[in-house]
């Protein structure tokens, strides 16, 4: 059967701004980065994978989505993770693929035997929630089409009602390595704690995050020296 991965990507300078509040621009923009690179090279090593299809108008995306059996096509509607799925299912039914999985571009933790796990489940319509067990981090479709991706807050239930009104067969599956996205502190705190515990996983996040670890401690070793120089003249 075969199967193609949709990787939505947004333009990295725009990316998580949910964590704003604890992340500079140029910090979000990396980490954006980083995980993307992450999910993108796990994706390239699941053989049950017969093409990563990298929906984007991030330059920097596009570049590094070249390689053997990965292909960008261009978001030109940059309207969210939904219409850039769309594309990826209409260049998926256009290919003749038989199914699609829909991924993320934020869960870095993500297993590629897990992965293949899920690939071997004869479904139609595979959800895998996210954290919460309210949204959707991936869907896995034969058909493409088989129902329209509706991701955003409330999603787990959206999908499980569409799949319900077509009649099809589905199944929720809670596969941790896709269940944690980045979106929140919170959330990018569970990841920094997984990857302590596991080593060897997502490298170029864990350097995105050691890199801010640097960052925050030369932040606070030049806020002390000024403190000390204001204290003593």
């Amino acid at each position: 059967m075969s199967t193609v991965a949709i990787l939505p990507v947004k333009s990295f300078g725009a990316a998580k701004q949910r964590l704003s509040g604890a992340l500079g621009a140029g910090s979000r923009e990396a980490l954006a980065q980083a995980m993307f690179s992450d999910v993108l090279a796990t994706l390239r090593r699941v053989p049950e994978l017969d093409e990563v299809a990298v929906v984007t108008r991030d330059p920097a995306a596009s570049s590094a989505a070249l390689g053997k059996r990965v292909r960008v096509l261009r978001d030109t509607e940059n309207a969210g993770q939904s219409q850039a799925a769309s594309i990826g299912t209409r260049h998926a039914l256009a290919s003749g693929f038989d199914r699609a999985l829909l991924v993320p571009g934020d869960t870095p933790l993500l297993d590629r035997r897990e992965l293949a796990w899920l690939l071997r489940r004869a479904l139609a319509v595979a959800i895998v929630p996210d954290r919460h067990l309210t949204g959707t981090n991936a869907l896995l479709l034969s058909p493409p089409d088989a129902i329209v991706p509706s991701f955003g807050p409330g999603s787990l239930a959206r999908h499980t009602a569409a799949a319900e009104a077509a009649g099809l067969h589905y199944s929720v599956e809670k596969l941790p390595s896709l269940m944690l996205d980045v979106d929140t502190p919170e959330d990018l705190a569970a990841v920094t704690s997984a990857l302590a515990r596991h080593r060897g996983l997502a490298p170029s996040t864990r350097g995105a995050l050691r890199q801010l670890d640097r960052s925050k401690a030369r932040a606070s070793t030049t806020t002390d020296r000024s403190a000390q120089a204001r204290a003593s003249a």
